[in-house]
């Protein structure tokens, strides 16, 4: 599973959805690329997809944001990732409280 995170406005702005030929990291631009939990991903959403498919493989980290610097954001996601990966319950939530 690849893990990458985006951030993008609320509004329009000068640059547009497409980046109006902007270079990444150019403000103005109505989207880019943000260090994993610094954008607008929820991945929680993801992690919670990914566990009802009964998923096991690896959280693949890309790591891309012009505004950081790359060792701090590259070690900081990786951490991030580690935090919002959880597991599966391995039962239905009411047969947790069933007595034996």
């Amino acid at each position: 599973m690849h893990m990458k995170d985006a951030s993008w406005s609320k509004v329009p702005i000068d640059a547009g959805v497409f980046g109006g030929h902007t270079e990444f990291g150019t403000l103005g631009r109505y989207w880019d690329f943000r260090s994993l939990g610094h954008g607008n991903i929820v991945f929680e959403e993801i992690i919670r997809a990914l566990n009802t498919i009964k998923y096991k493989g690896p959280l693949s980290v890309e790591w891309e944001d012009g505004g950081m610097d790359r060792e701090f954001g590259a070690k900081e996601a990786c951490e991030f990732v580690r935090k919002v990966d959880f597991p599966a319950s391995d039962i239905a939530f009411d047969a947790a409280f069933e007595k034996k």
